[in-house]
């Protein structure tokens, strides 16, 4: 009955209770630890809201993804600055591959060309048929030859009456000459070679000196033009 508890009964209630205050106490310690676990994150500042907290979620998740997306851009603007840079390096590589030979292959011309020109125009005419037959070989060799490197990409320079540029041509004298716009090529003494955009050998030139100047011969040309417009009449 309720009145005739046991000295063993009240022990263990007074056990029970003790064990309840214990676990009490620390469920308290550990809200008050949380409490301040989340006031040094800023969880304080959370918004109730739950409209709110969906809405920072989402801008969170924004800004995540606008910066995946600017990674994405530049990695694809690097791979494609990549895929350029090789395409120009295989694209050079197949025009300038043969520069060394045909540079080599251009003194074979030559010796060619001098061969041709060391055989006066005299004794061609008066040649027997063996002798014309090996001229007119050579200058078939040659001729082969010239079309061969310009199928690889060596094209001849040729600049008479052209402006001398430096890159391509090589200076060897000058030419007075009035009636010629000052610095241009009047005469070609070796021709020259490039490949692609890149010089073989330049062109061995004579450059005019003492003409006009071709900015001032434009400039003739360009007030000529506008006289011979007529003018509206009143």
């Amino acid at each position: 009955m309720p009145g005739n508890r046991s000295h063993e009964d009240e022990l263990f209630d007074d056990l029970q209770e003790e064990e309840e205050r214990l676990a009490a106490e620390e469920q308290a310690e550990f809200d008050a630890l949380e409490a301040e676990e989340a006031q040094e994150k800023g969880d304080d500042d959370a918004p109730k809201d739950p409209v709110e907290a969906m809405h920072r979620i989402i801008t969170d998740l924004q800004a995540e993804l606008d910066g995946t997306k600017d990674k994405m851009l530049r990695t694809v603007a690097e791979m494609e600055n990549l895929r350029r840079r090789t395409a120009k390096e295989v694209t050079d590589a197949k025009t300038y591959s043969a520069a060394n030979f045909a540079r080599d292959m251009l003194s074979v011309s030559d010796n060619l060309r001098r061969a041709i020109e060391a055989v006066p125009d005299e004794t061609k005419a008066a040649g027997d048929k063996g002798f014309l037959a090996l001229i007119e070989g050579v200058e078939m060799t040659e001729r082969d030859m010239l079309s061969t490197l310009e199928k690889n990409g060596v094209k001849k320079l040729d600049p008479k009456g052209e402006k001398f540029d430096p890159n391509f041509h090589q200076a060897m004298f000058e030419v007075p000459n009035p009636e010629v716009p000052n610095n241009t090529v009047c005469e070609v003494i070796q021709e020259g070679y490039k490949i692609g955009n890149r010089v073989l050998r330049p062109a061995m030139v004579g450059v005019a000196k003492g003409g006009p100047k071709l900015s001032d011969l434009q400039a003739e040309d360009e007030s000529a033009d506008t006289g011979d417009i007529e003018q509206p009449t009143e």
